[in-house]
């Protein structure tokens, strides 16, 4: 891998997802590969949201989730501030984006991403020098 890559919520969750086996495999390695080579990049956003959903929904010990948080947070970590929020609005109405998929895709515009990897956007869209790439998918 060459270039950062924007790892979103779904791809943190997977790694928790015992009942999808294939999945699971998949972003458990996307993780790792992003890790080992320095790439990986996600926000306060993905990490918040990775905590809410893997306890709420998946029933992770809340002691477990933190530290998972607390390993992905080893990643570049992009903070959201106002003009993000803002640029955000503007992606949701000019793209029709869902307003939290288009601040993801801010923040990894914001950190030099050249990928985004998440299953929640259309596969291969281009959003100015960003990919969004749906790793479950078979290429």
């Amino acid at each position: 891998m060459t270039g950062r890559r924007f790892l979103d919520t779904n791809i943190l969750v997977y790694t928790d997802a015992a009942d999808q086996p294939a999945r699971q495999a998949v972003a458990i390695d996307l993780v790792a590969r992003c890790r080992r080579d320095g790439t990986g990049v996600v926000s306060t956003q993905v990490l918040n949201e990775y905590f809410v959903t893997t306890t709420r929904k998946l029933g992770v010990d809340p002691v477990v989730a933190r530290r998972k948080v607390e390993l992905f947070g080893q990643l570049t970590t992009v903070p959201t501030a106002l003009d993000d929020i803002i640029a955000a609005i503007d992606l949701h109405r000019l793209h029709g984006l869902h307003y939290w998929d288009a601040l993801v895709i801010r923040s990894a515009q914001q950190a030099g991403c050249v990928e985004l990897f998440t299953e929640d956007m259309q596969d291969e869209r281009r959003f100015e020098g960003l990919t969004i790439i749906n790793p479950f998918l078979v290429r």
